[in-house]
């Protein structure tokens, strides 16, 4: 399938866009706490404004279950847009109505942010009167909201199904996206590292089994790890564990094995009596975990050992924190991945989610070849999975 570009949209000149964007962001006290979504944006804004007679962006924030809610609108993120861009935002009450119809159609050159998508709770039900309603005023129709493609939402799967060929297009930040997660899944160059992590294995079972078959390396760190501990007979005191998932780790073991695939697991681990107020912190072999601490971060030999790996890598992708890495005592193993892939001549990607925190907070996003901005979405298609998003731009109709 091919995804239309921005290049692809036809008489943009002088029409009416409906751009979906991701502007889930934190808001304190009425202002925008992390503006990070709202500048990954900025360039299919830009380009659309000196073509297009009126752009309309829309988007959800945060879990408003389909009801109006001031604490989640939007307005402050018009104020932020207007100070990134340097030119008016005019907000709109809500996404649909009346005053939104008649707004577009007399607009002229203006930038339009309406509410948030959630306030209606047809958005999350993929409605088709809410998504013919929401369309009506526009000409074209463009997604750049990564981070929800893996959603069956109305704004993302109804309404470019109203556009043809020709008249919706991908932005620049979800093009970028999917080239740079389809080039990892599709060809990624050889050695391949992959490194999962986060608190655990029942998340990520289908990128775990799609991994396998491309990997010649699959790191395994956070939470997830200790389970994969278990599953080697292995005792982890009072660490996070899925016994549940015991059995998946085992059979993810057995089949790099079998593949010849090289499976890291921690060699070296800190482990702690309490995270908030410890009275002690160690470094031990996972076989010397006793029964009043938990695992919460590699230890130095395993950083060593991991970094060795991705400096030897052409393609490089993770997702998932080694440890409990908000806290600063217990980041260092996370910290240590960023680092080693940022040293990377390799093609580097992180998959989203709180790995990108994590670049952000070691100073090297801007080194890697790729931060994915959507943490699920990243996962499904690295799992080979179909995203809603995607289809519905990429339809032949």
């Amino acid at each position: 399938m091919t995804l239309p570009r921005l290049e692809d949209l036809e008489a943009v000149e002088g029409g009416r866009v409906l751009v979906r964007l991701d502007l889930n962001v934190p808001v304190s006290g009425g202002a925008v706490a992390d503006d990070m979504r709202i500048r990954a944006a900025l360039p299919t804004l830009r380009w659309l404004l000196d073509r297009a007679q009126v752009v309309a962006a829309c988007s959800h924030l945060g879990k408003p279950k389909g009801q109006p809610n001031p604490g989640l609108s939007l307005k402050p993120v018009a104020a932020s847009l207007e100070r990134l861009l340097g030119r008016p935002v005019r907000f709109l009450s809500d996404c649909i109505g009346e005053d939104v119809r008649t707004t577009v159609s007399s607009a002229t050159g203006e930038l339009l942010l309406l509410e948030n998508l959630r306030f209606h709770g047809e958005e999350k039900a993929n409605d088709p009167a809410f998504a013919r309603e929401l369309s009506a005023p526009f000409s074209h129709y463009v997604n750049d909201a990564f981070g929800t493609a893996h959603r069956a939402h109305a704004s993302v799967v109804a309404v470019p199904g109203l556009f043809p060929r020709g008249r919706r297009a991908a932005g620049r930040l979800m093009e970028a996206e999917v080239t740079a997660l389809r080039r990892v899944v599709d060809d990624p160059a050889q050695p391949f590292v992959a490194i999962v992590g986060g608190a655990k294995i029942s998340t990520k079972t289908a990128p775990l089994e799609a991994l396998l078959a491309k990997v010649s390396t699959l790191v395994i760190g956070g939470g997830m790890a200790n389970t994969f501990l278990l599953a080697r007979g292995l005792e982890v005191g009072r660490s996070l564990v899925e016994p549940a998932m015991i059995g998946t780790a085992r059979n993810v073991i057995e089949r790099a094995s079998a593949r010849g695939v090289t499976l890291l697991l921690p060699e070296d681990v800190v482990v702690t009596d309490d995270l908030d107020n410890p009275s002690r912190i160690d470094v031990v072999p996972p076989e010397n975990v006793s029964d009043d601490v938990m695992i919460v971060d590699l230890g130095p030999a395993s950083r060593e050992r991991v970094a060795a790996a991705v400096a030897g890598a052409r393609t490089v992708f993770w997702n998932g924190p080694m440890g409990v890495f908000e806290k600063e005592r217990f980041a260092a193993g996370t910290m240590a991945v960023a680092r080693a892939m940022a040293a990377s001549d390799g093609f580097t990607v992180v998959g989203g989610g709180e790995s990108v925190m994590a670049v952000h907070q070691a100073g090297v996003a801007d080194r890697l070849s790729h931060v994915s901005t959507g943490g699920g979405a990243s996962l499904q298609l690295v799992a080979g999975a179909p995203l809603p998003a995607l289809n519905a731009l990429e339809a032949d109709s």
